[in-house]
């Protein structure tokens, strides 16, 4: 596993990587509130034929955190990840394998910069079209969200710091629930990585920037609040697969009901019995999945 901190974007992002940097470049993009050390037993799955590359994106872990929930908004997280594809494969497209606010990062960047992506794999993670229709339509997805709410609020650093982490460790592990791949050592390397001076509150700004309205169950919308989801400026052109564990808390299958509206070649790989983390929990089936994906 090769490490480095690499300068895109005016920022710095540290990067894990493994294979041959000539090779076809695939980005591994986490999510809320892990950082690139959840993929380090995907990363070797990839490593013979592809540039596997995980950054700690901006806000996370060892990589900048710039300062006020501006820096947060969706356009900076999409320049990064484009700026970090073009240093890393320059003029040829590269591949995005994403989960949960990573695969947000992923799809934006799918839509914003169509010819550099050339797969999108999104894993227990959300297009914004189908996701805020749900969170209007359906009162199921507006409860099972509702955790936003509480880490937007101002005290969310306090309360998700107490106790070495404690609510945060209890997102990990399913929300209460025992998680087998949580390992005392990786619990570790989460605090460590957390712990990160500035870092908590980088993370919780990507929830603060996001223009996502969030509904309470029962709340009547102003359809004007709500932001644009027109198919044809949304769109997903090239090869895009979904990954789903079925019994995700937060995320309901209701939450992609109309994904393929926005797609031009969507597949579906739902995984029974997994939860929001099913790259750790079945990580032997995602990889084959992800694998027979990027050889189509």
């Amino acid at each position: 596993m090769n490490r480095q901190v690499l300068s895109v974007n005016g920022i710095d992002l540290f990067v894990r990587s493994m294979g041959d940097p000539g090779a076809p470049l695939v980005l591994f993009l986490h999510g809320f509130p892990e950082y690139s050390g959840a993929w380090d037993e995907v990363l070797p799955g990839f490593a013979s034929r592809f540039h596997a590359v995980a950054p700690d994106q901006r806000g996370y872990g060892r990589s900048s955190k710039p300062e006020g929930v501006e820096a947060y908004r969706i356009k900076h997280l999409v320049r990064d990840v484009l700026a970090l594809g073009e240093q890393l494969s320059p003029g040829r497209p590269f591949a995005i394998i994403a989960h949960d606010w990573g695969a947000s990062v992923g799809y934006a960047a799918a839509i914003a910069a169509p010819t550099r992506i050339s797969r999108l794999a999104a894993i227990n993670g959300v297009h914004p079209g189908p996701f805020q229709r749900a969170l209007i339509d359906d009162d199921a997805q507006r409860r099972a969200s509702s955790y936003i709410h509480y880490l937007r609020d101002p005290r969310a650093e306090e309360r998700l710091s107490a106790n070495g982490f404690e609510k945060l460790i209890g997102m990990l592990t399913g929300f209460g629930r025992p998680q087998a791949w949580l390992t005392p050592e990786r619990r570790a390397a989460y605090v460590d990585a957390w712990s990160a001076p500035g870092a908590l509150t980088g993370m919780l700004n990507w929830y603060r920037a996001s223009p996502l309205l969030v509904p309470r169950p029962g709340e009547a919308v102003d359809p004007a609040a709500v932001m644009r989801l027109d198919p044809a400026q949304l769109r997903i052109p090239m090869p895009h697969l979904v990954i789903w564990g079925m019994n995700d808390p937060a995320l309901l299958p209701v939450s992609r009901a109309t994904l393929a509206d926005y797609c031009n070649d969507l597949a579906v790989y739902e995984i029974a019995g997994a939860d929001h983390w099913v790259v750790h929990q079945r990580t032997g089936e995602v990889i084959a999945r992800l694998e027979e994906f990027l050889a189509q």
